[in-house]
């Protein structure tokens, strides 16, 4: 085999974290960040997507959020937010401190079943992504979702950090490797070398594009891959009821070699992180030995109500309003500035300047205008390829998204 990687011991003598180096090129990047006032910004969201600055050299200024990553502008509809209102009203409480496997409030059981009906899935919903994927990782590593037999734990270059972190914990129990992004031949070749492969992955990628859905099912029909998917950016913008990137393109049952996680939050505009399961083995193993529901507790009632009325929403033809202006706001964007995303029918935008001090500076003069966008830079993306982030939204009117691009324009060329 051509994978050097491909017969590698449980624990590979390479680290798979090395958070000393990390910190000692991103240390000085991240200060620059906060000194300028681009990290660590605290404020509360008032019409639409401004947000008003509440602390710091700021504070007293509304600014128009690019940061945030409710793409379809829940995160503060008025449903949303009286749904936690009322459930915590209905409850008399916010949050028991309790593991899952002991006592639950009823309302979490309300959600889950709505959600499972939604997604077509059986879902087990979580405080966050990060959570969900904690307790799914060493579960995957153990064979115990594979018939018994630890697959070969195969990592996106770029999935997420929630996802890569977890490297460690999987390699205590099987072969872990990671492959270039999106490489389907890298893929194929170890599907073909080795019985049970499980690749890892997001379905919308954080800092643009996505996963080939569709090619990977044809590997996993042709070789049962197991499929897990973090569709955290994915889900709500697609799909007649928001099912999401990866859902969509997984019709019918899930079967028991595909999991999807996705949030609760981002699209979907309330909190907490869900995953979507096949089959009954699966939910009793995720129920009784994930991390995040043996040990853990749920999400509190706030999230729980605000979800519970999220759901609602994704029945009706609101949603179908706002995924149709996300899509008008990002086409309005690419008609301005162009990047490596144009065109593409996912809402993240990501302009490179390359040197990391530039990027943050970049920002600053954005921000200066009252458009707040992400400076990215090492760990977030590789060294030298700095830049900034921008989500557009449906929650954007097209002056903000036209003011944005135009900036935009304007402080590129200098750099």
């Amino acid at each position: 085999m051509s994978d050097p990687n491909l017969n590698a011991p449980a624990q590979s003598t390479r680290p798979l974290r090395n958070t000393a180096a990390v910190i000692e090129h991103a240390e000085k990047n991240f200060q620059h960040a906060v000194d300028k006032g681009l990290m660590n910004v605290y404020g509360r969201s008032t019409n639409g997507r401004t947000v008003f600055i509440e602390r710091g050299e700021d504070a007293g200024r509304d600014i128009v959020d690019f940061v945030r990553c409710s793409y379809l502008g829940l995160d503060n509809h008025p449903d949303v937010v009286s749904g936690a209102i009322t459930a915590i009203q209905q409850y008399g409480s916010l949050h028991w401190s309790c593991a899952r496997t002991r006592l639950n409030f009823g309302l979490i059981g309300d959600l889950e079943d709505d959600l499972s009906d939604l997604l077509d899935a059986r879902v087990i919903t979580y405080s966050s992504v990060l959570a969900a994927n904690m307790g799914a990782m060493p579960l995957l590593a153990s064979g115990n979702l594979t018939d018994g037999q630890k697959p070969l734990m195969v990592f996106d270059q770029f999935a997420h950090g929630t996802l890569a972190f977890h490297k460690p914990v999987a390699a205590e129990e099987t072969r872990v490797v990671t492959i270039p992004h999106n490489d389907l031949d890298a893929l194929e070749r170890l599907c073909r070398g080795n019985d049970v492969v499980a690749y890892i992955c997001d379905g919308v990628y954080s800092m643009g594009g996505a996963a080939p859905v569709d090619e990977l099912r044809q590997l996993q029909a042709r070789y049962g891959l197991f499929l897990y998917i973090d569709d955290a950016h994915g889900i709500s913008l697609f799909g007649q009821q928001g099912e999401g990137y990866a859902r969509s393109h997984v019709g019918g049952a899930l079967g028991d070699r595909t999991i999807i996680a996705a949030s609760l939050g981002k699209g979907f505009g309330a909190s907490g992180g869900l995953l979507m399961l096949g089959t009954q083995r699966q939910e009793f193993l995720f129920r009784s030995f994930a991390i995040a529901h043996a040990f853990s507790a749920s999400p509190n009632l706030a999230a729980i109500g605000g979800a519970l009325a999220s759901a609602r929403l994704h029945r009706t033809s609101e949603l179908a309003d706002r995924q149709r202006k996300l899509w008008y706001n990002t086409r309005l964007f690419d008609s301005i500035v162009p990047t490596a995303q144009k065109g593409e029918t996912l809402p993240i935008r990501r302009v490179e300047i390359g040197d990391e001090q530039d990027a943050i500076s970049a920002a600053r003069v954005l921000l200066d205008a009252g458009h707040y966008v992400s400076a990215i830079f090492f760990p977030t993306v590789a060294r030298g390829k700095g830049g900034l982030r921008i989500c557009v939204t449906a929650g954007h009117s097209e002056e903000e998204v036209e003011q944005v691009a135009r900036a935009l324009l304007q402080i590129l060329p200098a750099h």
